[in-house]
């Protein structure tokens, strides 16, 4: 049986960690690198790390500073943020990530993704998908860091980016994201239900029990956060230990 992954999420901006609640009012919170050997000692399983100015400021990758980070890195690592070609994903990859992760520029060139999947294998290739729910209650996509709207139900594009070769889905409540209220169920389950690479759950956990509910009721294959870990007491290895005793299989549990 697969094992359930807990992955702390890297915020980056400017050279340094930002926080944020709702993809919004960003503060520092302090350099990456010691960040990076902190996670390393609490033997997480994989990093996210997203640079969340890039496409805003319309630039690629700093592929320099993501292979610092990758050489200090001891878990695989997935690259996110300006990536919009494939030799983008090349770069990072030869910079030392893992995998990469594509959002904002898949709405214009979706075949981004199959040519990504097909030049690197659909292992490398994840898709981040961000989404807000409509004052009607629908949920949908959002780019470039939560502020455009891009008229897509979050389930619809799941199978679709599923189709151009997506291996795993990075899936991020916009509105949960920073308040530690608790995941989107509703819209993870829905979108992992629909689809058959796994779904990471991300945006809003606050509790051990939250990302063992984002597994149970919401079908998520993995558990991605960043606020529970910056800014309490509670660590990946205290969410490995309560899934464990949840009969969920996890990675070095004791």
């Amino acid at each position: 049986m697969l094992k359930t992954r807990v992955i702390p999420t890297l915020l980056w901006k400017d050279h340094g960690l930002v926080k944020g609640t709702g993809f919004d009012s960003w503060r520092r919170v302090g350099p990456v690198m010691p960040a990076i050997k902190v996670y390393n000692l609490r033997e997480v399983d994989e990093l996210i790390i997203v640079d969340i100015r890039a496409t805003l400021d319309g630039r690629e990758p700093d592929y320099t500073e993501i292979a610092a980070f990758s050489r200090e890195s001891s878990v695989p690592t997935t690259v996110g943020g300006g990536v919009s070609d494939v030799s983008h994903i090349r770069n990072l990859l030869l910079a030392g990530a893992d995998k990469v992760a594509v959002n904002s520029a898949i709405y214009a060139d979706p075949e981004l993704v199959s040519r990504a999947a097909s030049r690197f294998g659909a292992q490398c290739v994840v898709v981040s998908i961000d989404f807000k729910i409509a004052h009607d209650g629908r949920a949908e996509c959002y780019s470039h860091s939560g502020s455009r709207a891009m008229g897509r139900d979050p389930v619809e594009w799941a199978r679709f980016m599923e189709e151009k070769g997506a291996g795993e889905i990075l899936l991020t409540s916009v509105d949960r994201d920073g308040t530690m209220t608790g995941y989107d169920l509703e819209v993870t389950r829905r979108v992992s239900d629909a689809v058959n690479i796994p779904v990471i759950a991300s945006g809003g956990a606050g509790s051990y029990e939250d990302m063992y509910q984002a597994l149970h009721t919401g079908h998520a294959s993995a558990v991605a956060a960043a606020s529970i870990f910056h800014f309490t007491e509670l660590t990946p290895l205290g969410v490995k230990k309560h899934l464990a005793s949840k009969g969920v299989p996890v990675r070095k549990a004791l």
